[in-house]
């Protein structure tokens, strides 16, 4: 069974910073396209950044220029690197990612962008 599990929330100030891991454990010959979602409270959840296997990334309107999608396919590891937080970041980030044509998701970390 393959697992994703994302690290690297909390809490910051604004204009801050923070770094998401998300590493993929269990039977996996390789993952295709990873990427993050965030949901808020109230809102739907919404696409954040995406990157394919050969390292195209896709981005959020919202999120150009201030984050940053990698993934070390060795490790079966996405990052997000977020700068220049604003609160209306706050929300819910989820991992996901397509094993063997299934979309899986990790169970989400909290970023809180507050003064």
């Amino acid at each position: 069974q393959v697992q994703l599990v994302e690290s690297g929330g909390g809490l910051v100030q604004p204009g801050g910073s923070l770094r998401l891991s998300c590493a993929a454990s269990g039977s996996i010959f390789s993952i295709d396209a990873m990427g993050w979602y965030r949901q808020a409270p109230g809102k739907q959840r919404e696409l954040v950044a995406t990157i394919t296997r050969a390292g195209w990334t896709n981005y959020a309107d919202s999120v150009k220029g201030r984050f940053t999608i990698s993934r070390d396919n060795a490790k079966n590891t996405v990052y997000l690197q977020m700068n220049s937080l604003k609160p209306e970041d706050t929300a819910v980030y989820y991992c996901t990612g397509v094993v063997r044509a299934s979309q899986l998701w990790g169970q989400g970390t909290q970023v809180t962008v507050s003064s």
